[in-house]
C-alpha cells in the first residue's frame, strides 16, 4: 500500500511539535502578507501626499496661508506637510520674542523640522523590524522542525528489522514540509523589507531636502 505523501496528510500525520513549527510558520506568514500589504498602501500614501504637498509649497502661494491649510487638516497625515507646520510655527513663534537674532530663530525651526521628521520616520518604520525578524528567523524555526522530524524518522528505524525507503519517506517527507513553509514565509518577508527600507530611505532624503530648502526660505524670511 503506497503512503499517501499530500501536503494535507503530511501535515496531519506529522508529530506534534513539528505541527506546532507549521503552525506557527503558518501564523506568521499570515502576518507578513498583513504588514506587506499595510506597508504598501502607507508608503504609497506618503509618496502621493508628498508630490502634492511639493506642488502646492512651490506653487509661489503665501506661506502663512499653506500654514493655515495645513492646521485646517488640508495636508492631514502629510509627512511633509508635518514637518513644514513644524518649522514655521517655530519660526513663527521665535520671531515674535524680544531679544532673539535670526540665527537663533532659524536654529530653532530647524529643530522643530529634525523633531517632526523623527516622528515621520518612527511612523513609517513600522512593521519594519517584524518584516526583518520573519526573514531572518523563519527559515531557522523550519530547519529545527525538519530537523525534529528526520530524528523522530530515524528513531523509528530502529525498532524494525528491515527499513525500506517506504518507511522513510513518510517522516522525512513531513518533516521537509517545515522547511519549506519557513522559506514561504522567509522569502516575502527579505523581499518586503527591502523594497520599503529602500522606499523609506528615498523619502527621508526627500524630506531633508525640503528641510533644507526650507531653512533656506526661512533664512531670507529672517533677514527682512
Amino acid at each position: 500500500m503506497e503512503a499517501d505523501l499530500s501536503i494535507i496528510s503530511l501535515v496531519r500525520n506529522a508529530s506534534i511539535l513539528v505541527q506546532i513549527v507549521m503552525g506557527l510558520l503558518l501564523m506568521v506568514s499570515i502576518f507578513s502578507w498583513t504588514a506587506i500589504f499595510q506597508k504598501w498602501r502607507v508608503m504609497k500614501k506618503a509618496r502621493l501626499a508628498a508630490a502634492e504637498f511639493e506642488e502646492k509649497f512651490w506653487s509661489g502661494g503665501d506661506l502663512g496661508a499653506l500654514y493655515n491649510q495645513i492646521t485646517s487638516g488640508r495636508f492631514e497625515n502629510s509627512g511633509m506637510a508635518n514637518i513644514f507646520e513644524a518649522g514655521f510655527k517655530e519660526f513663527a513663534r521665535l520671531r515674535k520674542q524680544q531679544g532673539l537674532d535670526n540665527k537663533t530663530v532659524l536654529e530653532g525651526s530647524q529643530r522643530a523640522m529634525r523633531v517632526a521628521l523623527t516622528r515621520e520616520t518612527d511612523r513609517l518604520e513600522r512593521s519594519l523590524p517584524f518584516l526583518a525578524t520573519v526573514g531572518s528567523t523563519s527559515p531557522y524555526v523550519g530547519l529545527f522542525g525538519t530537523v525534529w522530524g528526520i530524528m523522530n524518522s530515524f528513531r523509528a528505524l530502529g525498532n524494525v528489522k528491515q527499513a525500506t525507503l517506504a518507511m522513510v519517506a513518510p517522516g522525512i517527507a513531513e518533516a521537509l514540509v517545515a522547511t519549506a513553509m519557513g522559506l514561504f514565509a522567509a522569502i516575502p518577508a527579505v523581499i518586503g523589507y527591502n523594497r520599503y527600507a529602500t522606499d523609506l530611505e528615498r523619502l527621508v532624503s526627500r524630506y531633508e531636502t525640503f528641510i533644507d530648502e526650507f531653512s533656506s526660505i526661512l533664512q531670507r524670511q529672517a533677514h527682512k
